[in-house]
């Protein structure tokens, strides 16, 4: 009985045998690069140029949901006016996108 089962086992190549197995997890990688690694990296490197063409007088709106028009700029610090004569200073990076776009995406109320 145990002449059978070693025969079985010799019949595969051992090192296909061990590539076989490898595959679903290989698949599965593949599958998550392509549905959440790549779309991350590119939406990350989409708000990277943004942060970098920032311009004196963009509407924007903050990771805190502060909205703001930027008032100043440097390399790693923006200057928001949130309100006549009041402003803050916050951190390049907190930006977290336009405050225009926000609102184009925001539903209408009905005013009733």
């Amino acid at each position: 009985m145990s002449g059978v089962a070693w025969a079985a086992d010799a019949a595969a190549p051992a090192g296909m045998a061990n590539i076989v197995q490898f595959v679903p997890l290989i698949l599965i990688f593949v599958v998550f690069y392509f549905l959440l690694i790549r779309p991350q990296q590119k939406k990350a490197k989409e708000h990277q140029n943004y942060l970098s063409n920032l311009k004196k007088g963009d509407r924007v709106i903050t990771g805190g949901g502060i909205h703001g028009v930027i008032a100043g700029l440097s390399d790693t610090i923006v200057t928001l006016e949130v309100a006549d004569n009041v402003r803050i200073k916050i951190s390049r990076g907190a930006i977290a996108g336009s405050a225009s776009e926000a609102e184009k995406q925001a539903p209408a109320k009905s005013g009733g």
